[in-house]
């Protein structure tokens, strides 16, 4: 495993501001800021924070983010670190940033990565909402690690479920309750936080990865995990599952069945039987009994996809790349995915077919009909779900959500 050297290395506050490439995240960043993002086990700002060793966090927002994510305060007194939401925090990038000074940034060919500047300069930068760097000093930087395409977010998986186990403090051994008939392999490898709990006759292999299980997890009994994986705060696998490697299992997840290479963000459900693989799972979704994603195409040829802000065909280079799916997604038993398929924000997919490869945000989709999902509908079945986890429907999220509605391209 790569350790970070420090893990406390600056304290000062930070904003993520966001590049051209924001798009590229689309339908997931409809409903978020790029840094909100998960990728391993934490989301893009909360590795950023523990990686700097600060609280002190704000970010710019789109407009239709404003009103339900913080953006966040910036002290004019002190000195501001700004930071480009694609990039994650590696040793040899936050060495860089660390020794930025007031008025530098990092350039790698036209994309700043980093910038440095006064309080002052930066509270005026947040009131803009789009920051100007073309007053710095700029120094050339080799690139970092970055996610440019959505399925970047499928590749990195692993590699940043490792990077963000370096950032806890885990104690050895691991303080879960575990049954006694459970199986480790390469126990140094597995990391099991206060209040999990894992049951009888589960197999935890960590030889091609570690494996993560979070505050409060339960992996019921019977259930298979191979790493690089995690299972975050509060997620539950259900009894029998198959985990496979470079999987991650967002806060407040409930997943069964066989899942590879695959990202729930939180508070999304997949309890049944039928397989995820190679797919981008946002929030609040409910996946059907023996939903299946197909990842792979039967001539094995490079996946394309449909690119969500212009609906253009994109080749992707993926061999494998299952269904990217939007927050309040719902599909109906039995429900089959293309390799490639894009789904809006709030569909409701219940087609005995395959339904299209792209859908539209807000759609009914049954068998070669899609029809547009009423908004008052929609609302109560979202507050209905998220009531079932104490969350409550605010009216700046029903705003953001209307928002979407009324934008949303057929």
């Amino acid at each position: 495993m790569v350790l970070f050297k420090n893990l406390v290395i600056i304290d000062m506050q930070i904003c993520f501001f966001e590049d051209d490439r924001c798009d590229a995240f689309q339908p997931l960043t409809l409903t978020r800021p790029v840094d909100n993002l998960r990728i391993g086990i934490d989301t893009i700002s909360e590795k950023w924070k523990k990686a700097l060793g600060t609280s002190a966090k704000s970010r710019l927002l789109r407009t239709e983010l404003a009103e339900v994510f913080s953006r966040g305060k910036i002290a004019s007194n002190e000195s501001c670190l700004w930071i480009n939401s694609r990039y994650l925090p590696s040793d040899n990038l936050v060495e860089r940033i660390k020794d930025l000074g007031d008025g530098q940034c990092l350039k790698h060919n036209k994309t700043i990565i980093a910038a440095r500047v006064t309080g002052s300069d930066s509270k005026l930068w947040h009131k803009k909402n789009s920051p100007n760097f073309s007053n710095l000093f700029v120094l050339e930087s080799p690139d970092f690690t970055s996610i440019t395409h959505l399925w970047d977010l499928l590749q990195l998986n692993g590699q940043e479920i490792e990077q963000d186990i370096a950032r806890y403090t885990i104690p050895k051994p691991s303080s879960g309750t575990k049954a006694g008939n459970v199986e480790l392999q390469h126990p140094e490898n597995i990391y099991i936080q206060e209040g999990a709990t894992i049951e009888s006759g589960c197999v935890l292999i960590a030889d091609d990865g570690p494996i993560f299980i979070g505050r409060n997890a339960t992996v019921m009994a019977g259930t298979h995990i191979r790493g690089p994986a995690a299972i975050c705060k509060d997620a539950v696998i259900k009894m029998g599952a198959k985990i496979y490697g470079n999987t991650t299992v967002g806060p407040v997840c409930k997943v069964g069945g066989e899942v590879n290479t695959t990202i729930f963000h939180s508070y999304s459900n997949k309890g049944h039987d039928g397989f995820v693989g190679h797919s981008l799972i946002g929030q609040w979704c409910n996946l059907g009994a023996d939903t299946n994603t197909s990842n792979l195409k039967n001539n094995y040829s490079s996946i394309r996809i449909n690119k969500w802000s212009d609906r253009q065909e994109i080749e992707t280079g993926q061999q494998f790349l299952g269904t990217i799916m939007g927050d309040h997604c719902k599909t109906a038993i039995n429900t089959q995915l293309n390799t490639g398929s894009m789904c809006g924000v709030c569909c409701n997919i219940f087609s005995a077919d395959f339904p299209p490869k792209l859908i539209p945000s807000f759609s009914w989709v049954g068998s070669n009909v899609i029809q547009t999902y009423k908004l008052d509908k929609a609302f109560e079945a979202m507050e209905a779900m998220m009531l079932r986890r104490d969350v409550p429907l605010t009216d700046e999220y029903r705003q953001m959500m209307t928002q979407i509605f009324e934008s949303r391209t057929p």
